[in-house]
């Protein structure tokens, strides 16, 4: 048995703070928590102040359902490049990630769900594929390749599906094209979260869609319809529905802080912090591919060179977790934004996303200025 404390922290888990808190790990996982110094002796000891200074924040690791690489790599190329895109982020405390492909043609599209079908088995932190693409509405494509999309045949979302071999987390699709409804059954009844993304669809096409059991929205605000008083779109839809959770970019770019105040507000619990994050993110501005579309990247944004739509982003979850905070959201908030709320977004509630006993050992040290000061991944996900 291995085990290890981090003690002298300010515990942030399950909305709640906890000062002079510490939290015992054993083989992996969460074995007990407390106060003050009544923990006992481990095989490794963390002083959370003297690593982390007065002030030190204790976290569960960061989970990411929706990203597309970082460190100069994408994840629709294969282990090699999610391998370094994840050390990427894994730096900045994002432990666990959901691979996020963007459109490409169904037989490239079968071949990587069933790559990271077989990495999961090598690579804890890996929770399984996001398919962004391609049953999106073509008026709302972003930076996807338009000639690539298509509605969501049955045949071919049930193929997607089964290629994953059960390691399909989401699928994004636009609920009003033909054959969105239908998709959403099989999605769900495959034990994947069907996600409503990149969609022209109303309100009242929104919540049927969520009464049809998608359980998501990607990236709220961003490729769909915005808010008017007479026509509120798929956001208020979903912030007024409690079954859905409404993603969030908050990288002051995708959202002003005044929308990333607002969805915090609407929808108290059920946001998640993703980072949309592609290549670029932790590297230079340049040009760089995300799937059949070329990106500039500049000033740390990036858009599309055929349409100049926003392209992802270069996002890390601890940034997304200080713009939040900046924006007027409680702490607490933030953090689960980042944890408890994606864990439950994809099913993973009762192994992930809290710093509790029977948990897995996930945890990030931050400084008082939220900055990342060591971060652990404790064991596999169990089957």
């Amino acid at each position: 048995m291995t085990s290890s404390v981090i003690h002298s922290a300010q515990l942030v888990t399950d909305g709640t703070r906890t000062p002079d808190a510490w939290v015992r790990f054993e083989d992996g996982h969460v074995h007990a928590t407390g106060q003050g110094a009544s923990w006992t002796s481990a095989d490794t000891v963390i002083d959370a102040s003297e690593l982390a200074g007065d002030g030190a924040i204790l976290t569960p690791g960061f989970i990411d359902i929706h990203g597309h690489g970082g460190g100069g790599a994408s994840f629709d190329d294969g282990a090699d490049s999610i391998r370094t895109a994840r050390a990427l982020h894994r730096e900045h405390g994002t432990t666990r990630a959901v691979v996020s492909l963007v459109t490409a043609p169904v037989d490239d599209l079968a071949r990587r769900v069933a790559e990271i079908a077989d990495l999961m088995t090598t690579d804890a932190d890996i929770l399984g594929s996001h398919l962004e693409g391609p049953f999106l509405d073509p008026g709302h494509h972003g930076a996807h390749e338009p000639s690539l999309l298509r509605d969501p045949a049955l045949a071919e979302v049930t193929r997607l599906l089964e290629a994953g071999r059960g390691t399909v987390r989401q699928v994004t699709i636009a609920p009003e094209r033909p054959g969105g409804f239908e998709a959403i059954d099989a999605i769900v009844a495959a034990g994947a979260v069907a996600a409503v993304g990149h969609t022209n669809a109303d309100a009242a096409q929104t919540a049927r869609a969520f009464d049809a059991g998608a359980t998501l929205l990607t990236h709220a605000f961003n490729a769909m319809p915005g808010i008017h008083h007479r026509a509120p779109g798929p956001v208020l839809a979903a912030a007024a529905d409690r079954r859905v959770v409404l993603e969030a970019i908050a990288d002051n770019i995708h959202l002003d802080p005044l929308a990333i105040k607002l969805l915090f507000d609407a929808a108290p619990g059920r946001v998640a912090l993703i980072t949309d994050a592609m290549a670029a993110a932790g590297s230079a501005d340049g040009t760089y591919d995300l799937g059949a579309v070329t990106v500039t990247v500049a000033d740390g944004v990036a858009r599309a060179d055929d349409t100049g739509s926003i392209a992802g982003s270069t996002l890390t979850q601890d940034v997304a977790m200080l713009r939040a905070v900046q924006a007027g959201v409680a702490l607490p908030d933030a953090v689960r934004a980042l944890t408890q709320t994606p864990a439950e977004a994809i099913g993973l509630a009762t192994q992930l996303g809290r710093l509790a006993p029977g948990y897995l050992g996930d945890a990030v040290l931050l400084d008082a200025q939220l900055r990342v000061r060591h971060v652990q991944t404790g064991a596999a996900l169990a089957s």
